[in-house]
């Protein structure tokens, strides 16, 4: 029987990379769906790369960081450790076999694909 992750969504941090691809875009409607079913809460990823205090604070108190990022330049991970922080789970669009473009015609099977991505990897 699976382990479930004993976390509320206010444990639970998610930050999309939101880049300028396909995947980075991919990253923040699958955030925003786990967001709306309870899985997490969005937060701006912004904020910790100006190293603005309430966010960083905030990263502090959470169980689990979730980088989603849309390809192996992993912007969302480096913000977060060059915070000072440190992710707990990371997910990456391209590790899952969705090609990196310049086309925004996101599909919902691509975003579904990571939204279940990221809910296996709160599994341990």
């Amino acid at each position: 029987m699976p382990k479930e992750c004993n976390c509320t969504p206010d444990d639970i941090m998610l930050l999309p990379c939101s880049g300028g691809s396909n995947c980075g875009q991919i990253t923040n409607q699958a955030a925003i769906n786990l967001d709306i079913q309870g899985i997490g809460r969005v937060f701006c990823l912004a904020g910790l790369g100006a190293k603005l205090s309430g966010s960083i604070d905030k990263a502090k108190v959470v169980k689990k960081i979730v980088a989603i990022d849309g390809c192996q330049i992993a912007c969302a991970k480096n913000i977060v450790e060059n915070a000072g922080l440190k992710v707990t789970d990371w997910v990456c669009v391209t590790d899952e076999g969705i090609t990196k473009s310049h086309t925004f015609n996101l599909k919902q099977t691509d975003i579904n694909k990571i939204s279940q991505k990221v809910k296996t990897s709160l599994v341990k």
